[in-house]
């Protein structure tokens, strides 16, 4: 198992592509610099009406596959 730690600042005009259709997948990077592609629907849950902000810990198989996906306290 793999992990990364991302520190994410989407606004929610930004997210709201999701909802209309035009985007499925949200561009970020990693604190050591890879560059990951999620599908938007994975950060629904940590949506607020200022959009997705935090600091993330996602863990996934050598395959990529997600496994977890939750905010770090701070």
């Amino acid at each position: 198992m793999q992990q990364l730690i991302i520190d994410l600042a989407l606004p929610a005009e930004r997210y709201l592509a999701w909802y209309q259709g035009r985007a499925e997948r949200v561009l970020m990077y990693s604190r050591d610099g890879r560059r990951v592609s999620l599908p938007a629907h994975h950060l629904r849950p940590f949506l607020t009406h200022q959009g997705v902000y935090g600091s993330f810990l996602m863990q996934f198989t050598d395959d990529g596959k997600l496994l977890k996906l939750e905010r770090l306290a701070g």
